[in-house]
């Protein structure tokens, strides 16, 4: 008998990411591979990787962050059982279900619990994966669009820059100390966001700065931190090519997903 799982995803990422082998990366040096710190590059340079309570990024089509506070009655048990259904939510994202298909999944939910499901999973539950195959190239291009006019809104702000590769950095508040190089370790504390505006990782919330090697995370940042001096603020916005690709990071950071970062450098050299 095969059995199928919807996974549950972990709440934080990591921020730095290899390659593992010439596919998919994996993390190097991670600074918080079940939180959100940072981990290595892979082939093609250093990648940040997004944090998630299991290791860090998305295929859904962007849409607005729509952050609804749960009942302030709710027990803390029901909270828990709240988060499942956010965390299920969450983990069908790649599929960029219309509202007659979550109405199906809501009466799935609700066939299985009575013990009279509609269909049989040994049947049908083989095609999901099938399913999500065969929307990825529709996502794919939903994101990068939604990305690209992000993009252009953002370039038109006062003091945003865009590299030759791509990165787009505006600087918030100017550091005065010195500027680090690839070869470098930095301390930083970070927010990243999807460009609805959905975080993914925060060393903020951890209340703990990260520290990792300039050359074990993503290419945005291993650029964009060189622009940076200590104890200055600054915005990155990557593109996929600058971050995790069209494979992104799921389910917190789609595929081909742009992400942004407002980053403070804190120090320079360290472990």
């Amino acid at each position: 008998m095969r059995v199928y799982h919807v996974f549950l995803p972990a709440v934080v990422l990591p921020i730095f990411v290899t390659v593992a082998g010439a596919q998919a990366p994996t993390p190097k040096p991670t600074a918080r591979a079940a939180t959100g710190r940072p981990t290595s590059a892979g082939a093609s340079g250093a990648r940040p990787a997004a944090h998630a309570t299991a290791s860090p990024a998305i295929k859904p089509v962007v849409k607005p962050a729509i952050k609804a506070a749960p009942p302030k009655d709710m027990t803390d048990e029901e909270k828990t059982i709240y988060a499942i259904g956010l965390s299920m939510a969450r983990s069908l994202r790649p599929f960029s279900l219309a509202p007659a298909e979550l109405e199906l999944i809501n009466r799935a939910l609700t066939d299985a619990g009575a013990g009279k499901p509609a269909v049989d999973l040994e049947v049908w539950g083989p095609k999901i994966q099938s399913l999500g195959e065969a929307r990825a190239p529709m996502l794919l291009k939903r994101e990068k669009d939604a990305a690209a006019v992000f993009v252009d809104k953002a370039l038109k702000e006062p003091g945003t820059i865009k590299t030759a590769s791509g990165l787009v950095y505006k600087e918030l508040t100017a550091g005065t100390g010195a500027s680090p190089t690839a070869a470098d370790t930095v301390k930083v504390h970070y927010r990243g966001t999807l460009i609805d505006g959905t975080e993914f990782d925060s060393s903020y919330k951890r209340n703990e700065p990260a520290q990792f090697p300039l050359s074990g995370v993503i290419p945005g940042w291993t650029e964009g931190v060189q622009l940076m001096k200590i104890g200055g603020k600054s915005r990155l916005i990557c593109s996929s090519d600058l971050a995790y690709g069209d494979q992104g990071r799921p389910p917190l950071i789609p595929g081909g997903a742009t992400l942004v970062f407002e980053i403070e450098l804190l120090e320079i050299g360290g472990k």
